[in-house]
């Protein structure tokens, strides 16, 4: 899991089927060498701008989903409630 902050929504009015229903949410990742990288998430917990989430990625965000065949490589699983500093 990597700790980031939600920077925007992601709209797409198009997508792969199994993709719908889904929010998509643009994260910046905190602390470690991928600082500053940009993600795209899959949000099913209702984050919301601004927010410091935790994101799981690779085969573990799939099976968050229960859906093995859905093309998802991040998924918000968290919202950080208590202070800290990365």
């Amino acid at each position: 899991m990597i700790a980031a902050k939600v920077i925007d929504n992601i709209w797409s009015t198009r997508k792969a089927d199994s993709l719908r229903g889904l929010k998509f949410m643009l994260v910046e990742v905190l602390g470690g060498i991928d600082a500053g990288r940009l993600l795209i998430a899959a949000d099913t917990i209702g984050a919301g701008i601004g927010e410091r989430v935790l994101v799981c990625t690779g085969s573990s965000a799939r099976k968050m989903l229960n859906q093995e065949n859905t093309p998802i490589d991040a998924i918000i699983v968290g919202i950080i409630d208590e202070d800290c500093t990365f």
